[in-house]
C-alpha cells in the first residue's frame, strides 16, 4: 500500500473515538485494517453486502445518481462508509459521552 495511503489510515486513525479504519474490495474482502482479523472479517463482509443494497436503492431511483457515502449510527458506535468503484473505506466510531 502507498505511504500516501497509510498516512490517510493513520490520520483517521489518530481522531478521538475512532476505533478502527477499514479499506475492503468490491467483493467485501479485507485489504487493510487496523481492528483484529475476527472483528474485521465481521464488519467487512456486512458492510459491503450492506453497502451493495445501498447502492442500488440510490440508483433505482434515480438511475443518473449515485451513493457518495453511507452513514450508520447505533447506539454505541457510528460507521462510515465512503464507497468507490473499486473499494470501500469503512470507519467506525465509538460515540462521544457528553
Amino acid at each position: 500500500m502507498s505511504a500516501a495511503v497509510e498516512e490517510t489510515l493513520k490520520r483517521i486513525q489518530s481522531h478521538r473515538g475512532v476505533k478502527g479504519v477499514l479499506i475492503v474490495n468490491s467483493d467485501g474482502i479485507p485489504i487493510r485494517s487496523t481492528l483484529s482479523t475476527e472483528v474485521t472479517d465481521s464488519y467487512a463482509g456486512l458492510i459491503a453486502q450492506l453497502t451493495y443494497k445501498a447502492s442500488s436503492v440510490v440508483r433505482t431511483l434515480d438511475e443518473t445518481d449515485g451513493l457518495t457515502f453511507l452513514r450508520i449510527r447505533s447506539n454505541k458506535e457510528e460507521i462510515m462508509i465512503a464507497p468507490d468503484r473499486d473499494y470501500l473505506l469503512i470507519v467506525i466510531q465509538r460515540h462521544e459521552l457528553n
